[in-house]
């Protein structure tokens, strides 16, 4: 399975992510991808045979990591006419996640995670916060003070948005997930109304930071804060024909 890292699990990361309800119960290893760019139809077909094999057992928890060119997803539901405008013949794909609008390409980090929840851990809402704080935990070491905003979902750093999530869920199963902008061109959200919202703007961990930073970097933090967040005590990493080494997918490494 490639290299692997023991850590000492932290349930109550740094920043504002900490939530003591949010606790999720301990947990064995967690199976990590840098997957490089991956275009999006192909990784929707990588996460339905993750998503099949993790429900029957074959296949551990797993978080896919990722960019896709440009793309913009529509959720379940999403209505079309959030995206005010399409100059540069951006594809459209509409999925089986929740949530409205969202765009994805270069320089924004993906994250996939396809994990089975059980027990105390069947709770969306928890799922979701969770997923929120690993990401302010992180951001948190790139020197980003990010937080939650009140009935809305995703990570913000003051009146701007990082960091969109949308999930699905299938017998307990996770699969799709979240984008956080590391070096994000952002002109593409002018585009569209992100996640429905009016008024939203969007920003990045370069913007914020004023320095550059690649989505391996960050990518290379935010798995260490998802495993703290999610109580897993150890880290394999592994590569795409680990993953699933019976599909083909066009991958690029980046």
């Amino acid at each position: 399975m490639g290299a692997s890292r023991n850590l000492t699990p932290n349930p109550f990361p740094r920043g504002k992510g900490n939530n003591r309800e949010g606790q999720l119960d301990a947990r064995g290893p967690l199976i990590v991808a840098d997957m490089g760019v991956v275009e999006y139809d192909d990784a929707l077909a990588m996460q339905s045979a993750m998503l099949a094999a993790r429900i029957e057992g074959s296949v551990g928890d797993t978080l896919l990591m990722m960019e896709h060119p440009h793309v913009f997803t529509l959720g379940r539901g999403a209505d079309e006419r959030f995206i005010v405008a399409n100059t540069e013949g951006v594809p459209i794909r509409r999925v089986s996640r929740g949530g409205e609008v969202t765009y994805h390409g270069p320089g924004q980090l993906i994250g996939y995670p396809i994990l089975k929840l059980e027990g105390r851990d069947r709770d969306v809402t928890k799922y979701l916060r969770n997923l929120e704080g690993a990401m302010i935990d992180a951001l948190a070491k790139f020197g980003v003070d990010a937080g939650r905003r009140e009935g809305m979902t995703g990570v913000w750093v003051g009146a701007r948005k990082i960091a969109s999530i949308g999930v699905g869920i299938r017998r307990w199963t996770t699969w799709h997930g979240f984008a956080l902008n590391v070096s994000t061109d952002l002109s593409y959200f002018d585009s569209i109304v992100p996640c429905g919202i009016e008024g939203c703007r969007m920003t990045s961990v370069c913007e914020l930071t004023n320095r550059a930073v690649s989505v391996r970097e960050f990518a290379g933090v935010m798995r260490e804060s998802f495993a703290s967040t999610f109580n897993y005590d150890q880290i394999n990493i592994a590569d795409a024909a680990q993953i699933v080494p019976t599909a083909e997918f066009v991958i690029a490494n980046g």
